[in-house]
Formats: structure tokens, sequence, C-alpha cells
């Protein structure tokens, strides 16, 4: 028998036999702390068990990265066989009730899906989760094993699990992977932990339906979520930040405090802005509005509909006719509601001849869109069918296109900080598998972006295949105080839309020539960026940005005068404030007046009617010193430059 170099990163090599397997070659490579921690290896571009043969990897020198249990693709690995942990639980519990389905890791953890006649409840999982301590304690080995299709096939079949024998089908190779867990049998392409000691650190979060394969057309099926890690402070702070998104559940907030509003009646995902909420939109309206006038951007309106062949030629019709409505028919011609506003701005650029000397032309505009999202997939502000965007189209010169997505970064960054958001993600999106256009504008596209990313010296991830159907495109994914990613901001460069719609501009040569199109939104939708913002600051709104920032309440009915004109003069100097003048006890108005998140509290008995002045609290249950209510009105407007400047 032949036998197998085997190196690890830190240079260390050793002959091997072929029938050695990666884990012989890490016991023998790394010290006895490192193979401990370790629970599968890399080779080239893919994840092996450390159970697999050398010989069966087909290289005479095989270069082994270990991955250990406290790596991003240790935890991945941990999570999903954590699922197989789970399914067997399940299995064990209430077998001849139930079909299983498909069971991945996900961001925060993994989830399982079964067809099961009875509904699952949170009252089980406590049953589930002993089912799998007693397992993980067990120390039961993954053992992995290569069958032909057919064979697995048949054994599938002879189980009645028909979700598996349908994934079977669609398997276009002869032979798959199979891993076993005691009696629990599963396709899977692993890898897996080498046994289930490792798993002993989870929690059972939630249950939900989810149709079989996202297709609201097949059979629903319950999905139940857990979350796993490597050792259990992890897992405590997971469920402690989990109880606290809770309480920041923007759904929940918005509620609370009148933001906005889904009604049956109008239809899901359609969103309802209450006075507060449509305040809260409107400041951030204002801002942004006020910030792209600064920056040289004109604003532009467009209508919601449009004639269905615009979006042919546009191209949304062959790309994204799956997230489109229904079209309807006006006077025998058929319109579509938009789901985009770009071929808006390019109408409106043709709408005369253009010289170069006229670029860069920056049209922006908070555009509502409208987008068919399943009812399943549907979640408050975060997930919605109509949205606005803070769109932008930037049309240019090739010599100009690094200097304005240089220009969209800098604003970009800038107006997400003022919002209070410093930490982000950067992704690079290439080209995706449908596209138009030629691969040599893609690779001019993507050029651009990257190398404007270098300069900037802002560090990014290549995110392969995720671009839009028209060009590359940079996303920003912002972090909350939780730590969680949200995408909002996007830039993206196209040559493909100009080229579809025949648009030119007059060069210095006299002559017509293409000009670049940017696409970018900021915030992205608004009603997501507001969901987020609810969250991230649990609804306690910063000062400038808070609907309500003050509310004025009486001690008893003497003072009541004293507070309505002290409430006009706040108003009349651009303070957005409330009054309460019931006749309640001052600790409840109080009170009341901290769960709505209000800023300050403004208090007046009749020693503040004698003075003239009025006592204020903070949010925090701070007071402060009495002062004028003119003072007052500076202090609130000072403290609102200092971000807004």
């Amino acid at each position: 028998m032949s036998e197998i170099t085997v190196r690890v990163p830190e240079g260390e090599q050793k002959q091997f036999a072929g029938d050695a397997t990666v884990a012989d070659a890490i016991a023998e490579l790394l010290s006895n702390k490192q193979r401990k921690q370790t629970v599968a290896a890399g080779v080239g571009d893919g994840l092996v068990d450390l159970s697999v043969r050398l010989d069966s990897l087909g290289l005479e020198t095989v270069e082994l990265r270990p991955v250990t249990i406290s790596s991003d693709e240790g935890l991945d690995i941990l999570r999903h066989s954590t699922a197989h942990l789970m399914a067997k639980a399940v299995l064990d519990l209430y077998g001849p009730d139930l079909k299983v389905a498909i069971g991945p890791s996900i961001a925060d953890g993994f989830y399982y899906d079964f067809d099961r006649e009875t509904p699952f409840t949170p009252d089980d999982f406590e049953a589930i989760e002993a089912k799998m301590l007693e397992t993980a304690r067990s120390g039961l080995p993954f053992e992995r094993e290569v069958v032909s299709k057919t064979d697995a096939i048949e054994l599938f079949e002879k189980k009645g699990e028909q979700y598996k024998v349908e994934l079977l089908k669609e398997i276009e190779a002869d032979t798959v992977s199979l891993y076993q867990l005691g009696d629990f049998v599963d396709l899977c392409r692993g890898p897996h932990v080498p046994n289930s000691s490792l798993l002993q650190v989870y929690k059972l979060i939630k249950v939900a339906g989810a149709y079989w394969r996202g297709d609201e057309h097949n059979a629903m099926l319950q999905r139940l979520y857990g979350t796993a890690f490597a050792d259990k402070k992890k897992l405590k702070k997971y469920l402690n930040d989990l109880e606290e998104a809770k309480k920041r559940d923007h759904r929940k907030l918005g509620k609370e405090l009148s933001l906005f509003t889904i009604s049956d009646q109008v239809g899901p995902g359609l969103i309802l802005w209450q006075p507060k909420g449509a305040l809260l939109r409107k400041l951030i309206e204002d801002y942004w509005k006020d910030e792209h006038y600064k920056h040289d951007y004109e604003l532009l309106y467009t209508p919601h509909i449009a004639k269905l062949d615009m979006w042919k030629t546009s191209g949304h019709l062959d790309f994204y006719n799956e997230n489109m409505f229904s079209s309807m028919a006006i006077d025998e011609v058929q319109y579509q509601l938009k789901p985009m506003n770009c071929p808006f701005h390019i109408e409106i650029y043709k709408s005369q001849m253009r010289s170069y000397r006229e670029f860069p032309i920056r049209w922006c505009e908070l555009g509502t869109v409208y987008r068919y999202e399943r009812t399943g997939v549907l979640h408050g502000l975060m997930r919605v069918r109509g949205f606005t965007q803070d769109d932008a189209h930037i049309f240019c010169r090739p010599d100009q296109l690094e200097d304005e997505i240089f220009n969209i970064l800098d604003l970009n960054l800038n107006i997400l900080e003022t919002f209070g958001f410093d930490q982000y993600d950067i992704y690079l999106s290439t080209r995706p598998e449908k596209y138009v256009g030629s691969d040599e504008h893609w690779q001019k596209s993507t050029d651009a972006l990257k190398q404007a990313l270098e300069k900037r010296g802002l560090e990014y991830q290549l995110d392969p295949g995720e671009g839009v159907f028209y060009g590359p495109k940079i996303d920003i994914k912002i972090k909350d105080v939780l730590g969680r990613s949200w995408q909002c901001s996007t830039i993206q460069v196209d040559f493909n839309l100009p080229e579809r719609f025949e648009v030119s501009y007059i060069g210095e040569d006299g002559k017509e020539h293409q000009p670049i199109m940017i696409h970018r939104a900021l915030m992205g939708s608004l009603e997501r960026f507001i969901g987020v913002l609810i969250e991230n600051y649990a609804g306690a709104f910063p000062l400038w940005l808070a609907p309500v920032q003050a509310r004025i309440m009486n001690i008893t009915d003497a003072q009541s005068d004293y507070c309505e004109k002290a409430y006009q003069e706040l108003r009349q100097s651009g303070v957005r404030i409330e009054k309460d003048l019931r006749n309640e006890k001052l600790n409840y108005k109080i009170r009341e007046a901290q769960l709505a998140k209000i800023p300050y509290m403004l208090v007046i008995g009749d020693r503040e009617v004698e003075s003239g002045t009025v006592t204020v609290r903070e949010r925090s249950g701070k007071n402060l010193p009495p002062m004028s209510v003119e003072d007052l009105a500076t202090k609130i407007k000072d403290e609102c430059k200092v971000v807004l400047g």
C-alpha cells in the first residue's frame, strides 16, 4: 500500500498508510490540545470528516487544515450535527407519527422540518431536549457511508420517508453519502462532528410552519428551531440577547408606541403609518433630502405604475417576474405596479438630449415600490409588499465613475453614522447565473467597485454570484447594538440598462456615447430601516429623531392654563411636544411618559407657575434644574444641532 504525505499549516508533515484516517493524521501532527479542539478538516476548498480515509481523497500529498470547534466553520458543523441529534430525538419520541424533511444549520443555529399531524408546541421542548441529552451523553459516532443513489432510494422508501426520496430523485450523481447516528439515518453531505458527546450545549427556541421547499403549493411542515454552541457561556449570552431582542421587537414596540399598523382589511405586508410613525418618517425623509441637496443631488417624483412594455425593455419581466404583482389592463393596455424606480429615471434622462458637460447627473427619489412577497416571509416592517426606497441614480462618464463611487461611499457612511450605526460589514457581490450584458461590462463594473473600496481602505468580503441581473454591487450590512446584521445600503454599477434603453449623450468629440448608470440606496427600504432603528434604540430614539421630544404635565387642574400656554410656545418654537392635563396622579403620568420613551417630561406645579419656569425630568429619571420655556426650547435645538450640524 502506497504512503501518503500529510502536511498541516504549521509546516509539520508525515507519511501515512493509505488506510489511515484524517483523525490518525491529526493525532500525529497536532498537539493534544489542538487535537481535542478539532472536529473536521479542510482539504482544498472542501471540508471532510475526521473518519475519512486518506486514500479516498485521491491525493499523493494532502494539505490538511484543522477545523476547530470554536471556529466559524466548526460552529456550523456543530449546529448541523445538532440538527441530526434533534431529529433522532424527535423520531425516538414521536416516530410513528411523523416524517422528516431537511435540517440545515443557519446563521444563529439550526432547524429541522417535520411532517406530523399533531402540532408541536413549546411544551414539547423539554422532553425533546432531555432525549437529545441522553443521546449526546452516550457518545454515539456519526458514521458516514457512501451508497448508490438506487440503494438510498430503496432504503428511504422502506422507511416511508417520501421527502428524502424526492430529494434523491433530483440528484444527478450515481452515489450519495448517508450519515447514521444510532438508528437515525439521514441523507447528508456532511461533515459532522466525530460523535454526539460534543453536542451537549443547545436550546430549542421555537416552532413555526414552513412549506416543503418553500412552495406554498406544497405540504405545510412544522419547523423546530434551535441553537447550539461549544460552551455554556456563549449559549447563555445568546439566550440573553434573544430575550433582549424580544423586548426590542419592532412589531411589539410599534404597537406600544403607536407608530404603525398592519390591517387584515388592507392586506398583509402593507403598512399604515400612525401620526407618531408618520412624523418619525418625516424626520428621516427631511434629513435625507437636506443631505442630498448638500451633495448636489436633484429630487425626482415618479408614478406608481407604468406600461408593461417598459418592464420588458428593462428586463424585469424576464429576470424579476416572480417578485412582481400581476399586470392590470387600463384602456386595453397592460400596466404594471412598479417593483423598481430606475426605468422612470431613465425616461426622465431621455426627455432631452444630454451633453458631457452636464455630467455627473445625480437624481434621487423616495420612491414607493411594490413587490410580491409570499405571505410566509412577511415580517412587520422588515419584509413588506409596499415600501419606499431611498433611491438614487447617477449618470456619469467613464472617467467620473471612480469619484462618484467615492462620493456615494462617503455620503453613505456619514448618513449611517448620523443614525448611530458605525459598525458594518461590506460585501462585493459579483455576477449571478442569470444576467444581462456583456462579460466585458461586468468585469469593468466589478473592477470599478473593487478599486473604490480598496482605495478608500474599506475592508470587504466577496459574495460570489449575488449581484443583481444587470450589474455587480456593493452591499453594506449595518450592525445594531445586539450585533445583528441588517442589509440596508447598496451601490450598483450598470452598463446594461443604458444599453437596453438606448441612452446616450453627446461627447466632447460631438459623437453619441453611452453613459454609465449607478444605482444606489443608502437606507434601502425606509420601512426596514425604521424597523431596525426601533429595535436598535428599543424605541427610545435620540432627541433629534424622537417623534415626541417632550410631554408637559400638570400636578393639579390649577396649572392647566399655564401648561396650555407653555405647550403652545414650545410647539411654535419647533419642539415636538404633547400635553397630559388629565386629572391623574403625577407619578402615573410620569410612568406613562417613560413607557412612551419620551426624552423630556415637563412637570408644572404652583411653584413653576409663580416663577414662569418648567421642571424638566429626563427619560433616564434624572431631574434638571428649573428653566424657562425659552431656555428649554434652545436646549432642545442645541442638542439636535450637535448631531445634525
